[in-house]
């Protein structure tokens, strides 16, 4: 877009009653081809906005006539698609967290960095231009964008509409809920529908970096800070320039650490390990965790000034079992990914139903990873109940084997359904004077190491019984020969005599 287009279109309110940063504001707004108005207070700038569409406001926070904030309310309520942008002095940063929380699209501080300015204001300029383009280029007139949050249940509408409105902030967001409900597709979205898409989104995970190399890694260091460090390299921060970056799992950050990257935030600046100056860096923060970060600021596990900083906007993503609604179009979305045009893969309605009696411990991951080990099990592309595997729980009714020994395809390996049956098949398969692992455990205890155990077990005194025939082995747990291989893989059993 050239200048002469942004001045006809684009026009930006400067509210601030020092007449020389006003006057700097001006002319930095004007290099860039925008319109300038300018307002010493509150009630001139409330008679521009009530006779000028503004493309963006910028106000200081303090006012002759009232407070910033009044004015961050006021254009959040009455011009809903004017961005507003505060003004704060240097070291204020709770004012700008305020701010953010009251529906600031960004903010700058004192003394003004020009080229952080210009970049806020850009942006801000984009918020006004990317929407219509979207809409009138790419979108049918009434078609939802294509979300990769899938559902249609009311809280997932819910979170797709609060991430439409916080993406247009630059405000820093944290995602809670529970782990595997899908807060890393959360962070993308909310990227994806800011005017940083074209950017470059960085992910992450907090807890899987070493202690000793989490500077370098987020800041980058020079050549020479370390041994090994041969070259300059780029940290966290800077490959996500312009764009988004998401620290995954953030309760798992060293306190050290936490102190550092809150100068990072707030400040908006990094410095590289062995360099003695700070570099601008231009990122919006996304955090997530599964945690609660409360209960950790509580437990002196994560520094309160860090959470304010990161818990400007909180969205929340529902467990999978309070949006069971969701289960058929997930399951849907699923299987065409696992599937192929040559082998299509589809649920059978009593299949369907007994998910949508399973609780979800793990969310849409467990989903996924049940319907991907359905699928291997899966006769003729039809995914029955006992293709499933599903572990009882409160809610779901365990599918129970046959009594008899008759094969059944697709008929799932599960420990639960075996002790159901218990006392015809143990007793068939313990010897005399062999020791009962079937008896309950002494408490405290590991209950999937000894659920493993004890189907382990099952597995190699059916082998033995059987002497080692895999086929016969199947046909007295009650299972398809696919399942028993697969469970032998999976507990690392060796069957041979």
């Amino acid at each position: 877009m050239s200048n002469t287009e942004t001045s006809s279109t684009m026009r930006v309110l400067v509210v601030d009653d020092e007449a020389h940063l006003r006057e700097l504001l001006e002319i930095t707004l004007i290099k860039m081809g925008l319109d300038v108005d300018s307002a010493e207070s509150l009630s001139v700038a409330r008679s521009y906005l009530a006779k000028t569409s503004y493309a963006l406001v910028l106000t200081d926070m303090r006012l002759p006539d009232g407070s910033g904030m009044e004015l961050v309310q006021e254009v959040g309520s009455l011009y809903k698609n004017t961005p507003i942008a505060v003004i704060t002095a240097f070291g204020s940063a709770d004012n700008a967290v305020v701010a953010l929380k009251a529906g600031a699209f960004d903010y700058v501080s004192k003394p003004v960095a020009l080229d952080q300015l210009r970049k806020l204001v850009r942006s801000a300029l984009q918020m006004n231009q990317v929407p219509v383009e979207i809409s009138k280029e790419t979108q049918a007139p009434g078609a939802q964008s294509p979300s990769c949050l899938i559902g249609q249940s009311a809280a997932m509408q819910d979170v797709r509409s609060q991430i439409a409105r916080l993406a247009r902030s630059m405000a820093p967001v944290i995602i809670t809920g529970e782990s595997g409900s899908g807060k890393e597709l959360a962070a993308r979205e909310i990227h994806a529908n800011s005017v940083r898409l074209g950017k470059a989104f960085i992910a992450v995970n907090c807890g899987a970096i070493p202690e000793a190399l989490m500077e370098a890694e987020f800041f980058g260091y020079r050549k020479g800070a370390f041994t090994g460090a041969s070259d300059d390299r780029d940290g966290f921060f800077q490959a996500a320039s312009g764009g988004t970056l998401m620290l995954d799992e953030v309760a798992d950050l060293p306190l050290a650490m936490q102190v550092k990257l809150l100068r990072a935030i707030q400040e908006r600046r990094v410095r590289k390990v062995g360099a003695t100056v700070e570099e601008p860096v231009d990122v919006r923060i996304i955090s997530a965790t599964h945690q609660n970060l409360e209960a950790c600021v509580s437990a002196g596990k994560f520094r309160q000034d860090l959470y304010y900083r990161l818990n400007v906007i909180e969205l929340h993503l529902p467990p999978l079992r309070e949006r069971l609604g969701d289960i058929a179009v997930l399951s849907d979305a699923i299987l065409q990914r696992l599937g192929s045009a040559e082998y299509p893969v589809s649920l059978h309605a009593s299949a369907l139903q007994a998910l949508s009696e399973y609780d979800f411990p793990g969310n849409v991951r467990e989903l996924e990873n049940i319907l991907e080990r359905a699928v291997a099990f899966a006769n003729d592309g039809s995914i029955e109940v006992t293709d499933l595997a599903l572990r009882s729980n409160g809610r779901s009714k365990p599918v129970y084997a046959s009594d008899s020994t008759d094969v059944k395809a697709g008929e799932s390996l599960d420990l639960l359904n075996i002790m159901a049956q218990a006392p015809p098949l143990i007793a068939g398969i313990i010897s005399p004077g062999e020791e009962n692992i079937f008896l309950a455990p002494d408490l405290p205890c590991c209950l999937p190491e000894y659920l493993e155990r004890i189907e382990r077990e099952v597995i190699r005194r059916a082998l033995e019984k059987t002497h080692y025939n895999r086929t016969q082995a199947a046909e007295l747990l009650g299972v398809s020969f696919r399942q028993l291989r697969y469970q032998i893989q999976k507990l690392k059993i060796n069957d041979v005599g």
